[in-house]
């Protein structure tokens, strides 16, 4: 953490809430001249420049920002670190996707050296991109939270992982067993949980591939240990729901495996969400349970358009998940690209500020991390990214005809990339410069 008192002169924009529940011009705030000041990895204050710049003292060091935005680091509820390996791999849905591509590239993760190698890159990535937390699946093996996790100590980086759990319909290479999984998710529990600013999450991949026990021991996860996330599928694809209605016939809907197995809660991650119907987001939003929201797999798996209006029509908790590998970028700014399409094919809007909301403090709450991240106000962690708004020719001649900060911000999202992210601070600290 940083021992020193540092401030940081540019614009400043960050969401104070869902714009849909407190309307537009009160979700946000943005500075146009504004200092950021960060003490002891935290954020000290924020304002106008010229009200907070006389109240530093000659040995607080200022770093100007010329024609740059300051916003709090991106948060993505939902990637698969083994599948960084095989990111645009081509033409399959989701169940034909995963035996083709998948599940050979996540064997490799056997092998704690790939391991190590593949996490390096994955966070260079994360942080490249602008994202400074993530919701992670590992693979079937161990070594791959290991890796995880080491290499985000190292950077001091907000993180949450989990060991996928997976005992049948997956190739003997990558299945574990329903007591196996609950040994070793347990074991790296005790390592990790807690230590630093890292979490654990119970993952098993989804309910195809596991037993009725071992779900059932990973509700016993969930009850043994304070804290933990739970993070899984759900409702991806029309094919995964029919074979989930096969294998469960006993339980009503895809949703209610998991609720049987008492899955829901808190901070518990349901990625997709694309085809539920009113009874399951209702009681997605009872229990706490959050959605991630994942365009770009969506479009390129040819799964379905995630109906945003339904989620917030019943208040269920939705953050931004990249879903890297059947994603197609780490870029939470190209994402945002993509849901806006989705929305737009469904006859919707989303504006610049949900899409700001979305990215950081919606991502915060799915998490139940709204307290410590997401945010550029006092007492948050001082996790942010420096935007650079001449990133590109074309940036810089578009931004140059934008009238407000919501027509500046559509125009990132719209035409931003990693290219766009001249810093990324965690904790304070600089963790990539462009």
């Amino acid at each position: 953490m940083t021992s020193t008192r540092k401030a940081y002169r540019a614009g400043l924009l960050h969401s104070l809430g869902d714009p849909v529940e407190l309307g537009v011009d009160a979700s946000y705030q943005y500075i146009s001249d504004g200092l950021l000041i960060v003490e002891e990895g935290k954020i000290a204050a924020m304002g106008e420049a010229a009200d907070l710049l006389p109240t530093l003292g000659d040995d607080t060091p200022v770093e100007h920002f010329e024609n740059a935005l300051i916003m709090p680091g991106f948060v993505d509820t939902h990637i698969h670190l083994p599948q960084t390996g095989m990111i645009g791999a081509y033409g399959e849905q989701l169940l034909d996707w995963l035996n083709t591509y998948t599940f050979p590239c996540e064997r490799q993760f056997e092998n704690k050296a790939h391991a190590d190698d593949v996490a390096a890159r994955f966070l260079a990535e994360l942080l490249r991109n602008g994202t400074t937390t993530a919701l992670v699946f590992g693979s079937v093996h161990p070594e791959s939270v290991d890796a995880l996790f080491e290499a985000s100590q190292r950077l001091n980086l907000r993180m949450i992982a989990g060991k996928v759990m997976m005992d049948r319909n997956a190739p003997d290479y990558l299945t574990d067993t329903a007591e196996s999984s609950y040994i070793q998710s347990k074991a790296l529990i005790e390592r990790w949980h807690g230590k630093g600013r890292l979490h654990y999450a119970v993952t098993p991949r989804f309910a195809p591939t596991s037993t009725p026990g071992q779900l059932a021991l990973a509700g016993r996860l969930l009850r043994e240990h304070d804290g933990l996330y739970l993070q899984t599928h759900l409702s991806e694809n029309q094919k995964e729901i029919e074979w989930v209605k096969a294998l469960f016939p006993e339980r009503t809907g895809y949703l209610d495996v998991y609720d049987h197995y008492q899955l829901l809660g808190e901070r518990s991650v349901f990625a997709h969400g694309v085809h539920l119907c009113d009874a399951e987001c209702a009681r997605l939003a009872e229990t706490g349970s959050a959605i991630a929201f994942c365009p770009t797999s969506n479009l390129f798996l040819g799964s379905g358009l995630f109906n945003l209006p339904m989620a917030e029509q019943h208040k269920v908790k939705v953050g931004l998940g990249t879903d890297v590998g059947g994603g197609t970028s780490f870029s939470i700014l190209q994402t945002l690209n993509e849901a806006y399409k989705v929305m737009q094919m469904q006859g919707a809007r989303l504006s610049p500020f949900k899409s700001l909301y979305l990215a950081t403090l919606g991502g915060a709450r799915a998490l139940s991390l709204e307290d410590r991240i997401g945010s550029l106000s006092p007492g948050h962690e001082a996790d942010f990214l420096v935007l650079d708004l001449n990133a590109t020719p074309l940036l810089s001649y578009r931004l140059a005809q934008a009238r407000d900060i919501a027509e500046t911000l559509f125009v990132l999202m719209t035409l931003g990339d990693d290219r766009v992210v001249k810093q990324t601070f965690a904790m304070g600290e600089v963790v990539h410069r462009r």
